[in-house]
């Protein structure tokens, strides 16, 4: 079968391996239709093997790339429910820890049947490609929130595909949350998906960090979802309610440094954390409950892959340099 993998330098290739034999326990083989190119696949291609161990969920047999896919299951293990064979599925391959991963830019993968959202039949595979990263780590930051003490969510990504899907999630579960956008247009455009004008508010307004007191302590958004990092979090930082934790995820700033005045800390008793949903009680102890309230409300259409060029597989070097914005790069395997 045709896979991409990644090379000792740390290149992406085309490659000619074996298919998968017949999935062992707990293991599904899907014939995968669609495989999106997530901000993580380009930026973890640039991290050592040996640091990238560490980190990651689990080794990658024949070096297969790709982490977000959707496609078709055709052959079932032991110990996986019956309901999974011949179902259109929505893959993140870093749902589970295992010891033998396929990656997810091939023709057909071998993964954990826990890594796989169940879709409705009617569903197109493509609109479903590279989006279960975000849904599930904005369904696990929910959990983590409120496990940890906290009623309310701030995003300082709003306009993010994982923020996107955590206002759809609060909005379900009755959790305030408030949205930080860089533009009018942005702000306009969650407000139509949704999202309360007054929760929304823009980083550009004059009046901008007065508003974000007034709400976040009106709302009490005490947990800071954080996928941009730099500048914005020493900026916003004096305005968070007491008690508030930022949790790092993203860092849509780049190499930008990120300075506070201690005593902040101190008076306001604020904290900082890394998020990572692979280490979530959610996703380690109660992966199951949260795919199954998934595939209750997945048609929505805020939860799809929002949709860029689509390549084949032996384009992946141009695939790769493509720039869509939030739009994602569509590698195409079978239709």
């Amino acid at each position: 079968m045709k896979a991409i993998c990644v090379n000792e330098a740390r290149n992406l290739e085309l490659r000619d391996i074996p298919s998968p034999f017949t999935p062992p326990s707990g293991y599904i083989n899907v014939s995968i239709a669609y495989s999106s190119i997530n901000h993580g696949d380009k930026t973890f291609l640039k991290v050592p093997a040996s640091v990238l161990a560490s980190i990651s969920s689990g080794s990658r047999f024949s070096d297969i790339w790709g982490a977000s896919a959707a496609g078709t299951v055709t052959q079932i293990g032991p110990d996986v429910p019956v309901s999974f064979l011949n179902r259109k599925v929505a893959i993140y391959r870093g749902l589970k820890s295992n010891d033998a991963v396929l990656g997810l830019w091939c023709e057909i993968a071998q993964v954990p049947f826990q890594t796989c959202l169940l879709l409705p039949d009617h569903m197109d595979l493509k609109d479903y490609s590279g989006s279960l990263v975000n849904v599930g780590t904005a369904y696990a930051f929910l959990e983590t929130a409120k496990a940890e003490g906290h009623s309310g969510v701030l995003v300082t990504a709003g306009t993010s595909a994982t923020g996107k899907a955590l206002a759809a999630l609060a909005k379900k579960r009755g959790v305030p949350i408030l949205m930080i956008v860089r533009s009018e247009e942005a702000k306009l455009a969650l407000v139509k998906s949704g999202v309360e004008k007054e929760n929304v508010l823009c980083s550009g307004d004059a009046d901008f960090l007065v508003e974000l007191e007034k709400r976040s302590q009106d709302l009490g958004t005490t947990a800071v979802f954080d996928g941009v990092g730099g500048s914005l979090i020493g900026r916003i930082l004096p305005s968070l309610p007491r008690g508030s934790t930022i949790y790092f995820y993203g860092f849509m700033s780049g190499p930008e440094k990120v300075g506070f005045p201690s005593a902040a800390f101190m008076f306001k008793s604020l904290s900082m954390k890394r998020f990572s949903n692979f280490n979530t009680v959610t996703v380690q102890e109660k992966l199951g409950d949260m795919l199954s309230n998934l595939e209750g409300c997945i048609e929505d259409e805020v939860f799809r892959t929002e949709l860029g060029e689509e390549f084949q597989p032996e384009e992946i070097e141009k695939a790769m340099e493509y720039e869509g914005g939030k739009k994602k790069a569509v590698l195409v395997f079978g239709k």
